[in-house]
């Protein structure tokens, strides 16, 4: 399978990885994937609790979530601000 590439200004070969899922559960909402994507990829909304689930803080209540994950150019910068390793990500590949 071959994937999308593209060069570094140095000319190195670079292949992107595209975010696939954000963890919700995993999310405290501290807003620095939404402040590092220049896509405007992700958004912030209440966390949806259920009323049983006692682990959560009234306080804590908003959540990222995607927005337009086809509008990530794969850089990873969501991912490498996040304190909780709530993004995922993957190359993509070309279409035949």
């Amino acid at each position: 399978m071959t994937h999308i590439t593209g060069l570094t200004r140095g000319g190195t070969p670079w292949i992107p990885a595209f975010i696939t899922e954000l963890k919700e559960e995993n999310c405290i909402g501290c807003g620095r994937c939404y402040k590092v994507c220049t896509r405007n990829c992700f958004e912030l909304v209440e966390r949806e609790i259920d009323d049983d689930d006692d682990d959560f803080d009234d306080d804590a209540s908003m959540v990222m979530r995607l927005l337009d994950a086809m509008d990530c150019i794969g850089c990873q910068a969501c991912a490498k601000v996040c304190p909780k390793n709530c993004h995922t990500h993957a190359p993509a590949a070309l279409a035949s």
